[in-house]
Formats: C-alpha cells, structure tokens, sequence
C-alpha cells in the first residue's frame, strides 16, 4: 500500500483539459471526490472554501457567459474565432468544478492562510479525482480574475477563485515535463554560531 501510494504521488501529474473526454466521474464519485477535497488544513475550522461544479448544460450555458463578457471587455473586438474558442471553454473535459476561496476577518487566521487552505481543497480534489482514475487540470485563466465572471458565479467580495479544476478520462497521456532540482529547491538550516561576548 505504501509504495503504491508513493508511485502514485512521485507519477502525478496535470493532463491538458482538451486530452480529458467521457466519462467523467459519477455523482456518488463526484461526491467522494468533494468530501476529499474538503479534507484539508483548515485553522479554527471555517471552511474557507467552496465549491461550484458545471456539468452537462451548465458548460454551455456558462461558455455563453464567457463569451459575452469576453466581447464586451476585449479591445480591440475579439474575432468570431476567439469568441468560439471562449463558449467551448468549459466543453475542453466534461466536468469542471470551480474552487472559490471564502475570506473570513477572523483573528488569528489571515486571509493568506485561508487562500492557502483553499489550494490545498483544489489540489485535494485534484488527487482524490486522479486516485479514482480520472485526470485533472486545475487552471485559472482570465476568466477567474474578471469582476463579471465573478458576479455571474455568484461571489460575494470577499470570494475569489482559487481555480477551475477540469476533470475526465485521459484520452491522451500527458508526456513527463522537466521538474526542479532538489539541490536548488531544498536548504537546510543550522543556526549560525554565537557571537562571542
């Protein structure tokens, strides 16, 4: 089991959302994969995010949203392709779940460690999703930045989006990518000497 779980984690890796197709998970596995990805770091227990899934029609009814906004805020005007390209966005894999974090003013909690507990929810669900055979992609693009997108999903000021997580079976394996060296990333402390008094 444990080696298992090693060659898992030491092999996981992202799949482009246009290389995820059918099927993707069921409900009741959709649902484990929440519940997993809610199972996170979460100082004083305020759950600091949430999570938005489009499935079936709701990718199209929301790339209709993506392209309009897109055609009002593009300068100059998007061409006909690139508002094509931004209907279909949420068509690249069959299920997507938006991962929004929710800013509490709580003392002793700042807001930097409840959006780090919301990465760790949309990883979370990115392992549980991968654990059950499926791949993901978990992506922000602009349209995680922009304040009409924001409101047409319902957020509140204090909301952000952590990240759209793409999920589906991986038509195509993802080729391995360069990753660091350990010798560049990893350091270990000593304390310094004392001075002498």
């Amino acid at each position: 089991m444990t080696e298992a779980l090693t060659e898992f984690l030491a092999h996981r890796r992202s799949v482009k959302p246009d290389r995820l197709g059918i099927p993707a998970p069921s409900a009741q596995e959709l649902a484990q994969i929440l519940k997993i990805a809610a199972r996170v770091p979460d100082h004083k227990k305020l759950a600091p995010w949430r999570f938005i899934v489009f499935d079936g029609d709701a990718r199209v009814k929301f790339g209709e949203i993506i392209a309009r906004v897109c055609a009002e805020d593009e300068q100059p005007e998007p061409s006909a392709s690139r508002l094509e390209t931004e209907r279909s966005r949420f068509l690249r894999a069959p299920l997507v779940v938006a991962v929004v974090a929710r800013l509490t003013d709580r003392p002793g909690v700042p807001h930097w460690e409840q959006t780090l507990s919301a990465g760790a929810a949309a990883y979370n669900l990115c392992l549980a999703a991968n654990s059950l055979g499926f791949g993901t992609s978990w992506l922000t693009e602009w349209i995680a930045y922009n304040p009409k997108i924001q409101r047409a999903l319902g957020l509140s000021e204090t909301e952000k989006i952590a990240g759209f997580v793409h999920i589906g079976t991986v038509n195509e394996p993802p080729v391995e990518r360069a990753r660091p060296n350990m010798d560049d990333i990893v350091s270990y402390w000593a304390r310094p000497p004392m001075p002498s008094i």
